[in-house]
């Protein structure tokens, strides 16, 4: 993390994040909306998505600067086991981190707060900490979900490798799709 001293253009930025809060979730929405990559969070009201972006990009220095890893563990680790009970497919809950990340680093290349090789550093370091962040989230989203799936699984189902594959490993089960 930054000395206190040299975060003076780094709280400018994660500020800046803050205060357009709104029009960064407008845009992640937008793209989680439109993606077929994310195309069971369709089904979601956009407001219900609006909150959960907003919230990310609201409290981003919070997340950065105060939060501990395991604060984060703990967030994330929730989110992915109740977009498993929602039924969003976990390849999509990533995809939607994904893209409020990118929508963020967008933006912050928007800024353009850079007059000197110290800001540059500065901004540089803040992208750092952004993908540090999201890359700890989304692991820990991942880890949610696939614990909750594992508790929620018959105990008398085979544990298979892969869904969709039978317990050997050998054969494609028709029933089940990845």
């Amino acid at each position: 993390m930054l000395p206190t001293k040299n975060r003076h253009l780094s709280d400018r930025l994660i500020r800046t994040i803050e205060n357009n809060a709104e029009e960064l979730a407008q845009g992640a929405v937008k793209k989680m909306h439109t993606s077929p990559r994310t195309d069971a969070y369709h089904r979601l009201s956009q407001r219900e998505v609006y909150n959960r972006c907003y919230e990310i990009y609201h409290n981003l220095g919070l997340w950065l600067w105060e939060e501990s890893d395991h604060a984060i563990h703990a967030r994330y680790s929730e989110l992915g086991a109740r977009r498993f009970e929602e039924g969003i497919p976990l390849a999509q809950v990533l995809w939607a981190l994904i893209f409020i990340k990118e929508r963020l680093l967008e933006h912050l290349g928007d800024c353009a707060m850079v007059d000197s090789a110290m800001d540059l550093y500065q901004q540089q370091e803040v992208v750092r900490l952004i993908s540090h962040f999201f890359d700890r989230a989304i692991c820990y989203t991942g880890e949610g979900y696939e614990h909750k799936a594992h508790a929620s699984k018959p105990a008398t189902e085979p544990q298979a490798a892969h869904k969709g594959w039978k317990a050997s490993g050998s054969h494609r089960d028709a029933h089940h799709t990845p």
